[in-house]
């Protein structure tokens, strides 16, 4: 690039009826508080996951762990489409979010699949935390996703109207 070349200006991730609808809405609250207690969740559950997997103690205090986390994923998911109703008029994929949505869904696939392994026993214990793990992994890169995407709004908030940060 050019040294007195500027980058195109990045589009906002809402437009202003969407921002209004977004900080009209307790979905966004409920969002805000799901998302740290889901964390939480997840801090706790990878230390009694890995505790289990470096010692063999405690596979019950880790299951147990990995089905509250798991709940928490299930339950913003669905507020989480709701969510995205009310701000950008559809449940899932709209464009600012595309691709959080698609990698929430391998997310809740994996946290789903340790839930089959659970239930039916087609894993041992130890593939069982294994998969936990995998499954927090894309969880972690999906947090991520979705911390940019915070950033980026506050970043259009704090700029003038009609110019991109």
């Amino acid at each position: 690039m050019h040294p007195n070349a500027h980058p195109a200006p990045r589009k906002r991730l809402y437009t202003e009826e969407q921002r209004a609808r977004r900080d009209a809405t307790r979905w966004t609250l409920v969002q805000g508080l799901l998302a740290p207690a889901q964390f939480l969740a997840f801090a706790v559950s990878v230390v009694l996951v890995l505790r289990f997997l470096l010692t063999g103690d405690g596979y019950m205090a880790a299951t147990v762990s990995i089905l509250v986390k798991t709940g928490f994923l299930y339950v913003i998911m669905v507020t989480g489409a709701i969510w995205e109703k009310v701000v950008f008029g559809q449940y899932l994929f709209a464009p600012a979010f595309f691709w959080e949505d698609v990698f929430s869904f391998a997310v809740i696939g994996l946290h789903t699949l340790y839930i089959i392994a659970l239930f039916t026993g087609f894993l041992t214990a130890t593939e069982q935390m294994v998969l936990a793990l995998l499954a927090y992994a894309t969880y972690a890169v999906n947090a991520g996703q979705f911390l940019w995407k915070l950033r980026l709004a506050r970043l259009d908030g704090a700029a003038p109207q009609g110019v991109s940060a």
